[in-house]
């Protein structure tokens, strides 16, 4: 079924899959909100960092401060969810079968 240049080339293609996962799981994404809350979220979605400007923080409406770092979390994820289809979408379209599995 597969002969060997097939084989050989699907190696390669593994390779580099890899590699681009690897490179996507060390990227940091920023997700931001308001202009005021900011979370640096890696591709692996490790959360690395919250920040939050002073001026975010109102005691009497505790609601939005969550509502906002919810947003930022949400905008982070999103952004990893699109760059992992823009960087898998290479690998999963050039192999019958293989769409759809990332």
């Amino acid at each position: 079924m597969f002969n060997q240049g097939m084989l050989n080339k699907l190696k390669k293609m593994q390779k580099e899959m890899l590699k681009a996962q690897q490179d996507l799981e060390e990227s940091v994404f920023v997700g931001t909100a308001g202009g005021v809350i900011s979370v640096e979220v890696k591709g692996n979605k490790q959360v690395v960092a919250v920040k939050i400007q002073p001026e975010a923080v109102d005691p009497e409406d505790v609601n939005l401060l969550e509502d906002m770092i919810l947003a930022a979390f949400n905008d982070a994820f999103k952004q990893i969810d699109n760059k992992t289809e823009e960087i898998m979408a290479p690998y999963t379209s050039s192999v019958p079968g293989m769409g759809g599995l990332f």
